[in-house]
Order: structure tokens, then C-alpha cells, then sequence
């Protein structure tokens, strides 16, 4: 579970997906496999979260990691690279950005 903190020393990347109601649940099901077979054992990973919005129009994805390095090692992997083309033809486009926390409320 992601623990947002002001003083996080890590990379925080927020992924935003954009689909259809047809295809959410197909998404999301895509991402939670990648996460659990993939991500999640990659070296530097912390944790994250899935989150859908109501109209099931938008899946959005919070994680963390300990260097940006080590995200963008990752989507090299050749496993990552074949996911994200499979998770590509379930939606219209995604955008993973790069944060960094200023305020925790």
C-alpha cells in the first residue's frame, strides 16, 4: 500500500490509463498480473495502488520507487515490453509522469 509522505526520497510516477467501460475491468485485470509477475519484483520497486473511476473511463495508477532509475529499468525489461504492448490494445493511450510529493493533507 502506498504511504505518501512529504520527505519521500523515491520516485513516485503516476501512470493514467484512458479505455472504455468495455475494456476496464480487462485493463485493470492486464495491470494487476503485470504487478503481481512482474513489477513488483523488479529491483527498487516500493509499492502501489490501482484506482478506476466510476464511469470505468479511466484507470489510474500511483507507484513508488526508490530511484527513477530503476522505473525506467524496468519498462526495458523484454517481459515489461511485451506487457505494455498487450496493455496498449486495452486502452486508447496511457501517460506514466514522474512526481515528486510538495504536501501531504
Amino acid at each position: 500500500m502506498p504511504k505518501i509522505v512529504k520527505d519521500f526520497q523515491g520516485q513516485t510516477v503516476i501512470t493514467t490509463f484512458e479505455t472504455t467501460p468495455a475494456m476496464a475491468f480487462d485493463l485493470v485485470e492486464a495491470l494487476e498480473d503485470a504487478y503481481r509477475d512482474c513489477i513488483s519484483r523488479q529491483p527498487g520497486f516500493i509499492n502501489a495502488g490501482l484506482h478506476m473511476n466510476d464511469a470505468r473511463t479511466r484507470v489510474c495508477n500511483y507507484s513508488q520507487w526508490r530511484a527513477r532509475e530503476d522505473y525506467q529499468a524496468m519498462l526495458r525489461t523484454p517481459e515489461m515490453r511485451e506487457r505494455n504492448r498487450r496493455i496498449n490494445e486495452l486502452c486508447r493511450g496511457f501517460e506514466p509522469v514522474m512526481y515528486e510529493v510538495v504536501g501531504v493533507f
